[in-house]
């Protein structure tokens, strides 16, 4: 695995740098792998710019996401393919975004539970959504059915809006019997999005996804929920906080889900009461950059050197170098915050919003799984004291996060093509002979 941190080569976690004289003496020993798990609805994001009218005509609610039956999903797509709107074509879904990413910055294994057509012909969704998919993530767990992928509409008005339109095709059609519980039990992390909780009639992605909930609960593996789209919580934000509550470890949402969720319209505020329903929060806020908050034990908090920043909470950020721990495996847990602006003020331009906040839940879950591997290959290490959820500080994470949402920010896929690069042009070369 490659390490997250300063991302230069000595950061790197030095696994198999072995003495090539000593190694003759000693058996080496391979280093134990990790990876995370997640399920998705797989669908593929098509994305044009429209005017309101089509909005209007084909009844989507402006700014909403809506689902639509497959005749009037193949009708909206001939339409803006044959007046030329269409300007993108990607694999998506909010989970499967998470995973690639997480692969292409570790450059390791995930595993991705889900559907996919039985048969796939060239140029179809399905191949496009394989096309598309980063190949250290292991797709021979998803379930084979008969019939499309869903396919997602992101539909731009003149003024930026994103309104989405949804055809589920076989998307949930994923049944308990495909989780594989060793694989879900032997993982770092389960990965989970709230659209996995809206199956309806006979589609047993529901039921899917909380067989998985309940094998990671019973190994101890974390269960990390993105909730996807404020719309979904409005509906019952108290049967979510009941959700999160009984089976959610770290919480990712954007400044509307979090305002959705609890009521509040502060970011920090709103991520300070997420903390009653689970031990980690990671609250992306768009031009204010993003919050992380957790738990951590108190005789280890860890004061920051950085300036101690204002807010709802006064000097929020005072131990923000301490590193996120569950509340039950603290003695006495004091809750811990951190923030960052946006990385070098945002791109000049704004390509696409759609997946920054998968990219920083992908630096988290990161960080997250380096964790584990390196617990796993170092036990005696000091670092594992006492049990962290993660291997960086809030303060670390946020910044690790921050940097790959603005890498997302700057293309036009949700999905990143390459990792991070390990020298940044933006720092002095006096910083690197650190």
């Amino acid at each position: 695995m490659k390490f997250p941190g300063q991302r230069k080569s000595k950061h790197y976690f030095p696994v198999a740098n072995r003495d090539p004289i000593l190694e003759q003496l000693t058996q080496v020993v391979q280093p134990k792998r990790t990876y995370i798990c997640g399920i998705d609805q797989t669908l593929v994001d098509i994305e044009a710019k429209v005017a309101d009218e089509l909005l209007t005509r084909y009844q989507l609610p402006k700014g909403n996401s809506t689902l639509i039956d497959d005749e009037s999903a193949h009708a909206l797509y001939q339409e803006i393919k044959q007046q030329a709107l269409i300007s993108d074509e990607f694999a998506g879904g909010t989970i499967g975004n998470t995973v690639h990413n997480y692969s292409i910055l570790a450059d390791d294994r995930s595993v991705l539970f889900g559907v996919m057509s039985k048969n796939i012909e060239v140029g179809s969704y399905a191949y496009r959504y394989l096309c598309n998919t980063s190949s250290k993530v292991d797709l021979n767990h998803l379930e084979p059915v008969n019939g499309p992928i869903g396919r997602c509409f992101t539909l731009i008005s003149d003024g930026g809006e994103r309104t989405f339109a949804i055809s589920k095709g076989s998307m949930d059609k994923l049944t308990p019997e495909f989780i594989n519980k060793d694989i879900v039990q032997n993982s770092s992390a389960l990965v989970i999005t709230a659209y996995l909780m809206r199956a309806s009639g006979e589609d047993q992605m529901t039921q899917a996804a909380l067989q998985a909930i309940e094998y990671a609960k019973q190994a101890d593996v974390p269960v990390v929920l993105t909730l996807g789209t404020r719309f979904l919580i409005e509906e019952d934000p108290q049967w979510w906080q009941q959700f999160i509550e009984d089976h959610v470890t770290i919480l990712a949402m954007n400044e509307d889900e979090g305002e959705a969720l609890t009521g509040l319209s502060d970011p920090l505020l709103a991520s300070e009461a997420a903390l009653e329903w689970c031990d980690m929060v990671l609250t992306t806020a768009g031009p204010l950059g993003l919050y992380t908050a957790g738990y951590t034990q108190e005789t280890e908090k860890r004061q920051t050197s950085h300036t101690l920043l204002p807010g709802a909470i006064p000097e929020f950020n005072r131990y923000e170098f301490s590193r996120p721990q569950r509340k039950s495996d603290c003695e006495e847990p004091i809750k811990v915050y951190a923030h960052i602006s946006p990385f070098m003020g945002g791109p000049e331009k704004i390509r696409n919003t759609n997946g920054a906040g998968d990219g920083a839940l992908a630096a988290l879950l990161h960080d997250l799984a380096a964790n584990t591997y390196h617990k796993s290959n170092i036990p005696s290490s000091s670092k594992h004291k006492s049990d962290g959820l993660c291997y960086s500080s809030f303060s670390q994470i946020c910044k690790y996060a921050n940097r790959v949402a603005f890498e997302v920010l700057a293309q036009h896929s949700p999905r990143l093509s390459r990792a991070l690069p390990e020298r940044e042009d933006s720092l002095e070369e006096s910083y690197w002979e650190r």
